[in-house]
């Protein structure tokens, strides 16, 4: 008997099948994932505007007697304000970066508030960047 030595390989159409098989899975799962790290964005900064600042906030309350105002906003965390009486008092910083959002906006601060007026207004414009529409993400209830 003789032996053959014989190649045996995919066929042209097996590896378009295979691909186009690779495709649609691509096509079901990666929008799956992408959806993923959008909810952890909103997640992420829904906890920064809700508690993760509260706590700087307070203690600057507390050193200060007073939040910072609107002028001096979410700065005078990371500096001293240029108000002399609040500078002698100031203890910061009190966080290490300034505050922004997940998708690197500049969160919004407001004191005293609208919505919360013995205390401050803070707000990130959400994932569209664009502030007053309904993806926003707000310390106070949205009516």
């Amino acid at each position: 008997m003789k032996r053959r030595n014989q190649r045996r390989a995919f066929t042209l159409l097996e590896v378009l099948m295979v691909i186009v098989i690779l495709g649609v899975l691509a096509a079901i799962i990666v929008p799956q994932f992408a959806s993923t790290g959008d909810k952890a964005r909103v997640d992420l900064t829904t906890q920064q505007v809700n508690s993760g600042l509260a706590t700087p906030l307070d203690l600057f309350k507390t050193h200060c007697g007073r939040y910072p105002t609107t002028d001096e906003g979410l700065a005078a965390l990371l500096q001293k304000p240029d108000d002399e009486d609040v500078a002698a008092k100031w203890g910061g910083p009190y966080i290490k970066k300034p505050a922004k959002d997940a998708w690197n906006h500049d969160l919004i601060y407001q004191s005293p508030g609208t919505y919360n007026e013995n205390g401050y207004d803070l707000s990130s414009a959400g994932p569209n960047g664009a502030q007053g529409d309904d993806d926003d993400i707000t310390n106070w209830e949205k009516t």
